[in-house]
Formats: structure tokens, C-alpha cells, sequence
């Protein structure tokens, strides 16, 4: 069995301000589930702070491009070396966020190392681009799309490594419905499996056939990403964009499990909840014990 490895990289440089003069909340994920005995459950080992850059939009308007992108490119490579150090000893690192940016550390160690796919469980792609958006801005909403190549080069080819990702090694699970990237993920052949889509298979038969497919010869093993707001609001309201009609935790489990235990996955993190947007703490109990019954017994 391999070593977990739990690693903080509690930036939040990828979102907007929930209220001016105000900063994103979901740094404070890592500690949040420290809190509730992670590294104890898991029986894991310490991996670390790798510390963020101050958040500070400065002057940024929309139509600069990306907000905190200097910061964002100091702190990827940074993030990298620190996963890449445990990727290379054996270990299997469990990344605590942190907004979605943090995405971009975790492909660059993986680029670095060879070609690896990603397990997307979000309720969005996160693949706002200048191709299809006029609003680019907010890193945690297009990390998928610049860890793909799609965006400023500042950020898309870091090291000259560009892109991070292929588009046929990505799979995407949990998106609403009626998301509207669907079509354009469909014509790049992206695979998205939505929660009606879930629901109608299968979540576990759903993971246990992306595993086959991630387990393919040309690849040197996954990554998990997991964001919080796939989780209905009912039961996780602390995210900085909830969306009605997410998966329920057990659903969520059943579809995380078959991945983390996967021997070609190498690495999880987890994005996004926000201790602020949960004062009785409910959402992040729910969210550790999710993460915790996913290795149960791997």
C-alpha cells in the first residue's frame, strides 16, 4: 500500500472577491479538514504547507486576462515540486485546497514526470477560454482549459511544457445537466458524464469503467480532482457557486472510491469548500468523511 501523503496548498488566487473588500474563504479548506482528523483516519503522512502569494487583484479590469496570473505562475511551479517529490518516492499526495488553480500544480508535476489523464469530479468543466468567453478572469473557473493549453501562455505553458494535459486523457464527472460546455467538450472529445447521466448508469459502474479507460497503456497513470460543488447545496451550500441538482455524498463515494483505489491513480486533491459559507461545520464533516470512506480499506 502506498503511502498517503497529505500536502496544504491553500491558495485561493483563482477566485473572485465574495464581497468587495473581501477574500475567498476556501484557503481555509486544508485546515478545516486537518481539523476533523484527516491525516489521523487516513492514516497519513505530513506532506507540508506550500504557501500561496498574497491575494491582491490590484488594479485588475475585466479584459486583462486572468487575475492574480503572476502569483498563480510563481506559486504552480512551486506546488509542483513539492508534488512532484512524492510522486517520484512512491507516494500517493492528497492535495487540500485551495480554489481549482491549484489544478495547474498538480498537471505540471505530471507533465513533468510523463503523460498522465485526470479525473475531473466538478460541477463544472472549468474550461472558460478566450475562444469561448469574453470574461476571462477567475483562473479557478479555467484551470481545466489552461491546463489543456487554452489561455495566456504566462500560464498555459509554464517551463515550456505546454500542454499539461491532453484533451482525450481527460475525463469530466458531475456536471449539471444542462451545463453549456457540454457541446463544446463533445466536439474535442472530452468525455462528461452529468449527474442525470450518473444517476441513470450508475456512479460506480460509471468510475469503474473510467478507470479502465485511465488505465490505458499510453498512460503513465491519473490524477483525481475533486471540487466540492459537485455536492447538492442541500448538503454542501458552502462553495462560491452552488448548483442545484448535485450528487448526493454516497453517490459521490461511489464514484470516488473505484478511482483513489485505482493502483494507476496517483494523487487526489480537493477544492473549493469554504469553512466561512459553514458556520455549524455540517459541510465540512460531510466532505471529510466522503474523502476518508474513499481509501477505507485501499
Amino acid at each position: 500500500m502506498r503511502n498517503i501523503v497529505v500536502i496544504d496548498a491553500p491558495s485561493n488566487l483563482g477566485l473572485r472577491p465574495p464581497a468587495p473588500g473581501t477574500v475567498p474563504g476556501c484557503y481555509k479548506l486544508a485546515g478545516a479538514l486537518r481539523e476533523r482528523g484527516i491525516l489521523r483516519r487516513l492514516n497519513a503522512f505530513e506532506g507540508g504547507v506550500v504557501v500561496p502569494p498574497r491575494y491582491d487583484r490590484g488594479d485588475w479590469q475585466e479584459g486583462d486576462g486572468v487575475f492574480n496570473a503572476a502569483a498563480i505562475a510563481a506559486y504552480t511551479p512551486r506546488l509542483a515540486d513539492r508534488i512532484e517529490h512524492h510522486l517520484r518516492a512512491g507516494d500517493l499526495p492528497l492535495v487540500l485546497g485551495g480554489d481549482c488553480s491549484i489544478q495547474l500544480g498538480a498537471s505540471l508535476a505530471l507533465r513533468r514526470l510523463g503523460r498522465y489523464g485526470l479525473a475531473a469530479i466538478d460541477a463544472s468543466a472549468d474550461f472558460r477560454h478566450p475562444g469561448n468567453s469574453d470574461r476571462i478572469g477567475a483562473a479557478g473557473g479555467e484551470e481545466l482549459a489552461l491546463a489543456t493549453g487554452r489561455g495566456q501562455d504566462d500560464l498555459t505553458d509554464l517551463e515550456g511544457l505546454r500542454p499539461y494535459l491532453k484533451d482525450e486523457d481527460v475525463r469530466i464527472f458531475g456536471m449539471r445537466d444542462e451545463d453549456e460546455d457540454r457541446a463544446e467538450l463533445g466536439e474535442l472529445k472530452i468525455p462528461t458524464v452529468t449527474v442525470g447521466e450518473l444517476r441513470q448508469w450508475g456512479a460506480a459502474d460509471v468510475a469503474r469503467s473510467a478507470v479502465v479507460a485511465l488505465e490505458h497503456e499510453a498512460l503513465d497513470g491519473f490524477w483525481v480532482h475533486l471540487d466540492a460543488d459537485v455536492l447538492d447545496p442541500s448538503v454542501m451550500p458552502a462553495v462560491d457557486s452552488p448548483d442545484e441538482d448535485g450528487l448526493h455524498p454516497d453517490e459521490l463515494l461511489a464514484l470516488l472510491r473505484p478511482l483513489v483505489r485505482s493502483p494507476r491513480c496517483v494523487g487526489l486533491n480537493v477544492t473549493i469548500y469554504d469553512p466561512d459559507l459553514d458556520p455549524e461545520g455540517t459541510a465540512g464533516d460531510v466532505l471529510t468523511d466522503v474523502v476518508v470512506a474513499a481509501f477505507a480499506d485501499a
